[in-house]
């Protein structure tokens, strides 16, 4: 016998029987164990948040569990919809009355949750706001027993639900009410996450201030010489010897030309960079890469709670014109740190990890010489498209190079090749750029946290016009309020030559507009 004829004698459609053994199927090989007792409608919720494989297939079994062979519910499965769903959800609120059974209430929530789509007008207002209330209760009443991650993501779903209304200008038209919804949260969450940084990060400064203060009143009591023995013995806590060399070593006529420019950050405890507080951070970063918000809270992640900026190995990947190496060169340079560019393209491992003593050209790792130019242990190296790097090993390959320097093992003791000495180079920083991690060994992969760099958008335009006018104008020495604005002449022509994509091609319409205002002027 068939499918189609084994169906039929089932009373159901083949599309139908086959979704409820998809969702079946589905459901028995879920192990997310945190969602097996939150209530019906929350549960949903989470599986469309986390983007769960066959989630209407799930809801069509369950409902076919608790009413076999319904008509409206093999409809919705031949055919997933908006009003075959809401029917769907008519008939089981119908049934509920009937039958007194409040599972079925709980299911028609679940179906309307899951066919809805991202409103625009009031139409459906009242299946919005019927499942909005469902989850309010639902949620104040799951709040009390399920974790704390689970509950923020909960949380975060119920707010974006109820917000939807009104956020319909900031939505994309295509996804569903649902999925709408778990991005909204997850925005409104970031507003909230931004606060609690800025509060911890005043706590712990002042903290710190306090516990400097009884540091100094212990220190005045203990006397003068015990004091100045202690700050001849000793180094503070922001601040780091990076490279120690005897006084033979210093007077070896071979390390004279070497030493010449590092004498002053040898044997010489260097200040660490303090973090700054990190909404300024993050609120400057946006202004200048508004279309970045996700890769600048991955990044920044890594200071919570931190007193001095270190960033493990970031690697930035995404396509040309991007403003990858522009992101992490301002990244760096909002954090307080001095950034060293290092052209992966052009360079090898002998120059990168240092040259030896014996030859003529010797001299030290490029890390330590980014700390010697900007006087601190904090350093940022910038090693741009890592991808590129040369193969051959004739000089040492620069990705091989780069594993002593990335494991926090052997950055702390590394071999000067130059000064023969261990460097601690452990609050080094380094970000790498990429079009592509094809080419990158795995050893190198592994070292590196990876994020997806995107590309602006047409609807990033006049987020992004400001922070390219302000760049030009730092470029030609002014301040920015000296560059007035882009009249609807010049921004209808950046309109119609740049539709998203490249921001070097963006930059490059915009130079040439305040060009062509500036001779326009001159001839005025």
């Amino acid at each position: 016998m068939s499918t189609s004829e084994d169906a039929d004698d089932l009373g159901l459609s083949a599309e139908a029987n086959d979704a409820v053994s998809t969702g079946a199927a589905a459901d028995s090989v879920d192990t997310n164990a945190s969602l097996i007792d939150l209530p019906r409608l929350l549960r949903y919720a989470m599986l469309v948040t986390n983007s769960a494989d066959h989630i209407e297939q799930r809801l069509i079994a369950e409902i076919d569990e608790l009413c076999p062979q319904l008509p409206q519910n093999t409809a919705w499965a031949k055919a997933s919809g908006v009003d075959p769903g809401l029917a769907l959800a008519a008939e089981l609120d119908h049934r509920a009355v009937v039958q007194n059974e409040p599972n079925l209430r709980s299911l028609a929530d679940c179906a309307r949750l899951v066919c809805l789509p991202t409103p625009s007008d009031r139409t459906y207002f009242a299946d919005y706001r019927r499942v909005g209330k469902a989850l309010i209760q639902a949620f104040q009443a799951a709040s009390r027993h399920v974790e704390d991650e689970l509950c923020c993501d909960l949380e975060r779903f119920v707010f974006g639900w109820a917000a939807l209304p009104s956020c319909t200008d900031l939505l994309s038209k295509t996804a569903s009410a649902a999925r709408n919804a778990a991005f909204l949260g997850n925005r409104m969450a970031a507003c909230r996450v931004a606060a609690a940084e800025k509060t911890a990060w005043r706590r712990a400064k002042e903290q710190e201030e306090r516990r400097r203060q009884e540091e100094a009143e212990e220190e005045a009591v203990e006397g003068e010489e015990q004091a100045a023995s202690v700050v001849a013995e000793a180094v503070p806590g922001r601040e780091l010897v990076v490279a120690r060399l005897s006084s033979e070593a210093m007077k070896n006529t071979k390390l004279k030309d070497i030493l010449g420019p590092l004498k002053s950050v040898i044997n010489t405890p260097l200040p660490l960079v303090e973090v700054p507080p990190l909404y300024e951070v993050r609120s400057k970063l946006l202004f200048e890469f508004p279309y970045a918000l996700e890769v600048i809270d991955f990044a920044l992640a890594d200071l919570v709670s931190r007193a001095t900026v270190r960033l493990r190995p970031l690697l930035l990947v995404g396509d040309v014109g991007g403003g990858k190496s522009r992101f992490a060169r301002r990244l760096g340079e909002v954090l307080g740190l001095p950034v060293w560019r290092t052209d992966a393209s052009r360079s090898d491992g002998a120059a990168f990890g240092g040259t030896d003593r014996r030859w003529y050209s010797a001299e030290p790792c490029h890390p330590f010489l980014a700390i010697a130019q900007g006087k601190t242990a904090s350093a940022l190296i910038l090693l741009d498209e890592i991808e590129k790097a040369a193969t051959r090993s004739d000089y040492g390959r620069l990705w091989d190079c780069l594993l002593g320097f990335l494991e926090p093992e052997t950055n702390a003791r590394y071999p000067d090749p130059a000064l023969q000495t261990n460097l601690d180079l452990s609050q080094v920083s380094y970000i790498a750029t990429a079009n592509s991690l094809d080419p990158l060994p795995s050893p190198i992969r592994d070292r590196f946290r990876v994020v997806s760099f995107p590309k602006p958008t047409a609807g990033d335009l006049d987020a992004l016009l400001p922070a390219v006018i302000a760049d030009l104008a730092r470029e030609r020495g002014l301040d920015a309020s000296w560059v007035p604005p882009l009249d609807g002449a010049e921004h209808a022509a950046v309109t119609r030559n740049w539709r998203g994509g490249s921001v070097r091609r963006l930059r490059r319409i915009v130079e040439a507009i305040l060009r062509e205002r500036d001779l326009h002027a001159t001839r005025n």
